[in-house]
């Protein structure tokens, strides 16, 4: 009987998807990805979860995600999943308004500054040591790891500390109205951003819709030669 209402559902474009995503995601893609899928399948129901990846990977194993959004960290991927690129995403060094330093145009002119950084993005610890080495600098102090992107950008916003955020995120109302990117020259490096699946579990029809809707919205946001 189940199989039965399954191949009901899913020709009347019925069923359910549930996935993860990123902050980025969630506020830059999510929206137009959404009303997308919508008008193909108007009665699936879908589930969204965010969050970074660590958190996310270990329920698209479980299955209790279809797929997941998000950066591809470095290190070798877990065989346990697919990834498929969908873009690069350019970094900014960030400060609140009216920091001293908010001018500098190199990260030695930061070396003494305490930073925030994000714990399992692509945007984490390690994309800020790996750029001061390639200057040639010593590691900053990186006092504070946030698991969340809102209390990032509080933080930042009212305080001293440097971060490091998504360029594309400047745009948003609520980050650009308190937030400055500082202009350095030598900043972390680009990451990829991509979509994490179970290895050899192919997606359901209204996961891959889902994930094609994703996939196509991510793309709009990003010129042809940045992919």
């Amino acid at each position: 009987m189940r199989k039965a209402e399954a191949l009901v559902n899913d020709r009347l474009g019925a069923g359910s998807v549930a996935f993860g995503v990123g902050p980025i995601a969630a506020l830059l893609v999510v929206p137009a990805a959404l009303e997308r899928f919508r008008g193909q399948h108007p009665q699936a129901e879908v589930r969204i979860v965010e969050g970074f990846a660590p958190a996310l990977l270990p329920r698209v194993r479980d299955g209790s995600l279809d797929f997941a959004m998000g950066p591809r960290l470095a290190g070798d991927l877990d065989a346990a999943f697919a990834f498929r690129p969908v873009f690069r995403e350019e970094t900014a060094v960030v400060c609140r308004k009216g920091h001293p330093l908010g001018r500098a145009r190199t990260l030695a002119e930061l070396v003494d500054a305490e930073w925030l950084t994000q714990w399992g993005s692509g945007l984490g610890p390690g994309s800020i040591a790996r750029a001061f080495a390639a200057a040639r600098l010593p590691e900053p102090r990186q006092s504070v790891q946030c698991e969340s992107y809102n209390a990032m950008i509080a933080l930042i916003a009212r305080s001293d500390v440097l971060g490091v955020l998504s360029r594309r995120m400047l745009t948003h109302p609520l980050i650009s109205n308190s937030i400055d990117e500082i202009p350095v020259v030598d900043g972390p490096a680009a990451f990829t951003v991509g979509l994490f699946s179970r290895s050899g579990a192919p997606l359901s029809r209204l996961a891959a819709a889902m994930a094609k809707a994703v996939t196509l919205s991510a793309r709009e946001l990003v010129p042809s030669g940045r992919r």
